[in-house]
């Protein structure tokens, strides 16, 4: 019996040996083949879109629809788009559960802030980064300083990229982790608990850094203690983007007005959330100067205050039209030539 056991033991394995021998071996691999796939270099090209500048303007809004699942902080990290952003550009969608195949807006259309067109611009008021380049813009969202700890307005430039940084907390930033009892190491080692996330540019404005994040809520918000923190997905391709002595604006503009094809466009930030009266007092002051201001620089054109008001009423940061350049009517080639021809006069108009 014992002998019959060890025949069929025999006779199973040498059925079964060609089957193990594949499964071990697998089919015959292209040479390199194995040491390509781990040495695959990593992909470094931008995240999100480079758009060409159209005069004053640049991209173009963008639905998306979410699943079950899908909430505004997963959308902007999958998307390159800040929470605020996304909050402020789809009003009356609950943030956190928007609910499967609901359509939201995709703010991907900008008034381009009013600075040199030239490297890195950030405005803390929209909490986005724009990166001009000869073949237009790229923009991305960007967490910035509190109210207690406001990130710079500074004219900077890039002095280094780093690569896996590691972080040392400035003696304050200490402080207040003590004060709440807390206890903050010197020095923290890149890894995935470091503040700077994988990649970071440093500025030659002293003590600041454009960066990654260990935390992927809060970017596109006012979080940060100075500092400008980028999703690690992107500033790990932007970070090999940008060469050393890449011009950086710090600049806060809630308010962007530009000219593109004769149409004069509005964009409008809130600085929350939530939209207070006196933020709104504040920011049709901030409007009605700003549209005044460039009235002055192009008296051809003419706006009208009713869609002036649903931009500061929303404030949403999506560009809205609100006038145009006057157009010169040409003279009737039939008239009396031997008239002088009146002057047209063209002068700013504000319809109140």
């Amino acid at each position: 019996m014992q002998f019959k056991y060890f025949l069929a033991l025999v006779l199973s394995l040498a059925l079964l040996a060609p089957t193990l021998y594949a499964a071990d071996t697998g089919p015959a691999s292209p040479a390199g083949s194995d040491k390509g796939a781990s040495d695959a270099k990593p992909d470094r090209s931008p995240r999100v879109p480079t758009f060409s500048l159209n005069g004053d303007l640049a991209g173009d809004l963008q639905v998306f629809t979410t699943a079950y699942e899908d909430t505004f902080a997963g959308i902007g990290n999958e998307q390159a788009l800040g929470y605020l952003e996304l909050v402020k550009a789809n009003p009356g969608i609950d943030p956190w559960l928007p609910g499967e195949g609901t359509q939201i807006t995709l703010p991907r259309m900008y008034v381009l802030p009013d600075s040199a067109r030239e490297g890195i611009v950030i405005n803390l008021a929209e909490y986005r980064l724009y990166y001009f380049t000869k073949d237009g813009v790229q923009v991305y969202p960007v967490g910035v300083g509190t109210e207690d700890n406001p990130s710079p307005l500074t004219n900077a430039k890039v002095t280094m990229p780093l690569e896996s940084p590691a972080w040392y907390p400035p003696a304050s930033i200490r402080a207040e982790y003590e004060a709440s009892g807390d206890y903050l190491p010197r020095m923290i080692p890149p890894g995935p608990d470091n503040p700077l996330g994988t990649h970071a540019l440093m500025l030659s404005e002293k003590g600041y850094l454009i960066h990654g994040t260990n935390k992927k809520f809060g970017v596109g918000m006012a979080v940060s203690h100075g500092c400008f923190r980028m999703y690690n997905e992107d500033i790990s391709r932007f970070a090999y983007q940008v060469s050393k002595g890449t011009p950086v604006q710090v600049i806060r503009e809630p308010v962007k007005v530009g000219l593109s094809g004769g149409e004069i466009w509005l964009e409008v930030h809130r600085p929350r959330e939530d939209y207070t009266p006196e933020d709104r007092e504040k920011l049709w002051r901030q409007t009605m100067a700003k549209v005044e201001a460039f009235q002055k620089q192009h008296p051809e054109v003419q706006v009208k205050r009713m869609a002036i008001e649903v931009a500061v009423d929303q404030a949403d940061g999506i560009p809205r039209m609100i006038g145009e350049k006057l157009t010169q009517v040409a003279a009737d080639e039939s008239s009396d030539k031997s008239k002088p021809k009146a002057k047209s006069e063209s002068g700013q108009t504000l319809y109140f």
